[in-house]
């Protein structure tokens, strides 16, 4: 699962919350205080500070590509120079489409799609 789609899980579950509340104030009690706890654990992950290993691990982007982004402001340092951090929430994530080398999932149709889309079509 995603983080994107793990993000939308609180409002899911308030939303079958609802849903049940009718039928079991009890069930729909457990969707909510799940749902708060869950958003709780995003938060406090979102803040969470990394190094560039750790931030290369979370985003498969090389350190040395983070440390670039650092350098030209795309990603805020929270650290000083030559020990950068950057917030979880502030880090860049791979276009999906894109497949990297080796990767089993690998779509060359959505990858082609996504190249004509950026307007980078081959000659």
């Amino acid at each position: 699962m995603t983080s994107t789609a793990v993000g939308q899980l609180p409002a899911r579950w308030r939303t079958k919350a609802s849903g049940l509340a009718p039928y079991s104030e009890a069930a729909a009690r457990a969707f909510n205080e799940a749902a708060d706890e869950l958003e709780r654990e995003l938060e406090q992950d979102a803040g969470e500070l990394l190094n560039l290993t750790q931030a290369a691990q979370v985003t498969g982007f090389n350190p040395e590509t983070l440390g670039r982004k650092i350098r030209r402001g795309e990603i805020p340092n929270l650290g000083r120079p030559g020990a950068p951090r950057v917030r979880r929430a502030d880090l860049p994530r791979k276009t999906p489409t894109i497949a990297r080398r080796g990767h089993a999932s690998y779509d060359a149709d959505a990858d082609a799609r996504a190249l004509l889309a950026a307007g980078r079509a081959p000659k």
